[in-house]
């Protein structure tokens, strides 16, 4: 069995290197964290449109419980709130909007041209190596491919992303779990400042989105901006072979390495 991102532990999760992060070996990647408190905050018959994640604290490599819960019920609109925690420390939060599925007689609209260049047409792009782990979530989680862009090099680019590993167990990750895995990788993909001698964190995650996914294949089309006073905002546009999906943006900590 392809080894997963997370192990269920009875009521806990506990990661695995998959879901380990770039910025600290001890740390996962907000991808992987985001993914699985999105699982808990999606119901039957409604649609999670919007969702926001408040990064606490760092994700630590160790055994995570997720705590869901609906804030405000409703027909047609409906409010959740969800709570990572380690070590019954609070670690991430997360705030979605939930809107009713329902049927509308809508006039076809010709979106031929919104539809990006496939997965196909872009080329793998190695994230720089860490010679103290072979594993990550942005190394052996995700199959990443640049349609344009210098890979992970500077300035905009766009990015197609799959998972390729189980979400908790052998459990695949359901399409909202793929574009917040996804979408969190827009100030990585592109930065404009060198991994070496720059932080540039993000400390929330917001995706808005009009459908789910179709198929494995999530596009990034990211661009960054980052500011003097050390703060700076990632922002792309989601969509899938089909064609438009979405939006994300990420407030970003920016400071030099020390």
């Amino acid at each position: 069995m392809t080894e997963p991102i997370f192990r269920r532990e009875g009521d806990a999760f506990a990661p695995t290197g998959h879901a380990r992060g770039p910025w600290d070996p001890d740390q996962l990647h907000g991808g992987a964290p985001a993914a699985l408190v999105v699982e808990a905050l999606q119901r039957e018959g409604f649609l999670l449109a919007r969702v926001t994640f408040e990064f606490l604290a760092p994700v630590p490599m160790a055994p995570l419980r997720v705590e869901a819960a609906t804030t405000r019920p409703g027909r047609n609109l409906e409010l959740a709130e969800a709570e990572l925690s380690a070590d019954g420390r609070p670690v991430l939060r997360a705030r979605a909007t939930r809107l009713r599925r329902s049927s509308v007689d809508l006039p076809e609209i010709d979106d031929a041209r919104a539809v990006p260049p496939g997965p196909e047409t872009g080329a793998p792009s190695p994230f720089p190596a860490d010679p103290r782990h072979d594993e990550g979530f942005h190394r052996t989680a995700m199959d990443i491919r640049f349609v344009d862009g210098a890979g992970f090099g500077p300035g905009p680019a766009r990015v197609w992303f799959r998972l390729v590993r189980p979400l908790v167990d052998d459990a695949p990750a359901s399409p909202m779990a793929r574009v917040v895995a996804a979408a969190d990788f827009g100030n990585g993909v592109s930065r404009v400042l060198e991994f070496d001698e720059f932080l540039f964190v993000n400390t929330d995650l917001s995706v808005h989105v009009h459908r789910e996914p179709v198929g494995e294949w999530v596009m990034l089309d990211a661009r960054t901006r980052v500011e003097p006073h050390g703060a700076g905002l990632a922002h792309s546009a989601l969509s899938d072979e089909r064609g438009p999906l979405g939006l994300s943006a990420q407030s970003l900590f920016v400071a030099q390495r020390s």
